[in-house]
């Protein structure tokens, strides 16, 4: 009964789960800010590269 118990009091790898719940709550913000602004980074070097283009 009281390996159960201590067990259950045992909360050694709580912070563990706690920095990689955060870790990956980041990985997720990072992925939807990339997939967001990814039109407008690639429609701006498209207008950059003919710009270029027309001056050449």
């Amino acid at each position: 009964m009281n390996l159960i118990r201590n067990y259950f009091r045992d909360d050694a790898g709580v912070t563990a789960v706690e920095y990689t719940l955060i870790a990956a709550l980041i990985a997720v913000a990072i992925i939807a800010g990339i997939a967001l602004f990814s039109p407008a980074v690639t429609n701006m070097f498209t207008k950059i590269a003919a710009r270029l283009n027309a001056v050449t």
